[in-house]
């Protein structure tokens, strides 16, 4: 009892701390990005008008979802274990009867198709819509922190003292229980309120701010000044501060650099409690995950050990074990009715036959071996396109200063030359000027000092982080697109085969398009783009929301594409297989002479070495 003493006091005085720096403390707590706790309610923020209306989406969207299953795991166990899972959105079923066993301490990649229901599965869990026990904590980062008047600091560490105040009332809880002090609960909590340190909060949330890419004058903007991506980060940093016993991260990196995909990447890879983490990126998923969630094509849920390489391994592996079990038991059947059928009408043959039927009854009844049914891949292609003679597109000596004062400039004396057979990457940190860079290109900015020359006949096909954002979502795939190009055939075939190559078959191509995933989304607007027919792909961060075979058609894609193609990415790998000359955007243009491995071993050393 005297330890648990010990920490009540060390708990009471934290506490007092806090009380004094709530007094004065200035703002509204910032809403939290998708915290859940048993009894919780979510923090309100200074622009709580605004929220409603996500509040009103959420609440539709949960409406929409079914989910059943039953908890098996212990009562007071840290592990998740869920029989009998079920999830339908819709009325589509996503997922079906899959047994969900979450072990403490794990960290599983959750990949599937695009539409296959991720992030509904994430969404059921984290508003508790299958039973989970009350005493595991939960955080959903799926969207951004609010807007308001804290920064980035002050937002974080609101987020702490709110932590720490529910772990408290969590123990004064279970000691209000009897035996409540032998819960073995109190040992876990105390360490996590012992962790929280307020004379910490400070410093370590500058530190993950800091890992994220915020620069010390970034972290001291109020957050209504602070763009979506910016905020998403935040949003990031408070999750990551708290360490919530289930955090669930969909897409993490999607408005992150190389650089805060590196350091996010190490950080992860040491989470000590449960993680599931959505992401395209495999690279990623090999440094982060212990092991894999696969929601495969027949709706099961499906666990492998280790990281994404072994799980193409081993998944590989048993199927070409199961494919000989397949073709032994289907060999050994064909045998057994091959001489049930030429039995005949003798007496000690038709005994023998009515013996071998039996054995093929128990086959079926025990389950025959499944033949591997792999999940239909697609490929698709840019259209080709007429040559143009080099340099299609070149600057020279350009500067560029969205001020106009070249003092401010974020690049100085930038000579470049694109042609058809370009693949060329842009990296550097966000804020550097890469998709600046990109809207010289296509003309969106003019040049603060120097020329940009284009040929003539150049066509510039452009996919931008926002591109989706500029489809009509009330229309169907097939209407968008025919009223996009009038002058293609008007044939509804025709445009069932051109979405079909992207991988939007059956119903998505006539379901409005505002109901379809974000990555099937991203899909149509590549249709889009390949039927305008480009000279010059500038690529945007392309690879946001898309699933691992969306990544490998693409980069087939860009590989066999007879035009040049432009490329801003965080997808180490994309980078890896089409990029052969890169250039750094940091304080100006500069070719890096290296892989892009080699340039995220850089990165590695960089932000393992960072102090504040």
């Amino acid at each position: 009892m005297s330890s648990i003493s010990v920490s009540k006091q060390k708990r009471l005085a934290a506490k007092a701390a806090r009380d004094a720096a709530k007094k004065s403390a200035s703002g509204s707590p910032a809403t939290t990005s998708g915290r859940n706790t048993p009894g919780g309610d979510d923090d309100v923020d200074a622009t709580l008008v605004a929220g409603l209306n996500a509040m009103d989406i959420a609440k539709k969207k949960s409406n929409d979802r079914t989910a059943t299953g039953v908890l098996t795991s212990q009562a007071l166990s840290r592990d998740i274990k869920i029989e009998s899972f079920s999830l339908s959105f819709h009325g589509r079923e996503l997922i079906s009867n899959t047994d969900i066993d979450l072990n403490f301490g794990r960290r599983y990649g959750l990949i599937g198709a695009n539409g296959s229901g991720k992030s509904t599965f994430l969404e059921c869990l984290a508003n508790r819509e299958v039973p989970i026990p009350e005493h595991i904590d939960i955080y959903l980062l799926k969207e951004e922190a609010a807007p308001s008047d804290l920064n980035a600091i002050e937002a974080v560490v609101l987020e702490a003292k709110n932590e720490v105040e529910r772990l408290e009332k969590q123990v004064e809880d279970l000691l209000a229980m009897e035996d409540g002090a032998d819960n073995p609960l109190l040992d876990d909590i105390y360490e996590r309120v012992e962790q929280l340190d307020p004379a910490t909060f400070d410093t370590r949330a500058a530190t993950l701010l800091h890992g994220l890419g915020f620069s010390k004058k970034d972290m001291l903007k109020p957050t209504r000044d602070m763009s979506g991506g910016w905020r998403m980060r935040v949003a990031l940093a408070k999750a990551l501060f708290v360490k919530p016993t289930l955090l669930l991260l969909d897409e993490p990196t999607n408005h992150l650099d190389l650089e805060a995909c590196v350091w996010l990447e190490d950080y992860l890879a040491q989470y000590d409690r449960i993680l599931i983490l959505v992401s395209h990126s495999q690279d990623f998923l090999n440094g982060v995950c212990t092991n894999i969630l696969n929601l495969n094509h027949k709706r099961k849920l499906v666990v492998y050990g280790g990281n994404y390489d072994t799980y193409v391994k081993t998944r590989a592996e048993l199927e070409v074990n199961q494919m000989k079990a397949y073709n032994k038991q289907q060999e050994e059947i064909a045998h057994i009715k091959k001489f049930i059928a030429s039995a005949g009408t003798y007496a000690n043959l038709v005994r023998q036959a009515k013996s071998k039927q039996k054995i093929i009854d128990k086959m079926e009844a025990a389950g025959l071996i499944e033949k591997v049914d792999p999940p239909m891949l697609f490929k698709f292609k840019f259209s080709d396109t007429d040559k143009l003679p080099p340099p299609v597109l070149a600057f020279d000596e350009v500067a560029f200063a969205y001020s106009g004062n070249m003092k401010d400039a974020l690049y100085k004396g930038v000579n470049l030359g694109i042609d058809m057979d370009s693949r060329l990457a842009l990296v550097g940190p966000n804020g550097a000027g890469k998709s600046t860079l990109l809207k010289l290109m296509t003309g969106e900015l003019d040049s603060t000092e120097g020329r940009i020359q284009r040929h003539m006949s150049l066509k510039l096909g452009k996919y931008s982080q926002h591109s989706a954002d500029q489809l009509d979502m009330d229309l169907s795939p097939i209407d968008y697109l025919r009223k996009k190009f009038p002058d293609l055939p008007g044939d509804t075939d025709y445009w069932r085969q051109q979405i079909g190559r992207y991988g939007l078959t059956g119903t998505h191509q006539t379901s409005p398009i505002g109901t379809l995933s974000h990555g099937l989304q991203t899909r149509l607007v590549f249709a889009e783009l390949a039927l305008s027919r480009p000279h010059l792909l500038l690529l945007d961060e392309p690879t946001n929301h898309l699933d691992m075979e969306s990544i490998d058609a693409l980069a087939d894609a860009i590989k066999a594409f007879t035009g040049g193609v432009v490329l801003v990415s965080h997808d180490f790998r994309l980078l890896k297989e089409v990029a052969d000359q890169i250039l750094v955007v940091d304080r100006g243009v500069s070719v890096f002479d290296g892989t892009i491995l080699e340039y995220k071993k850089i990165l590695q050393k960089k932000t393992r070495e960072s102090v504040l």
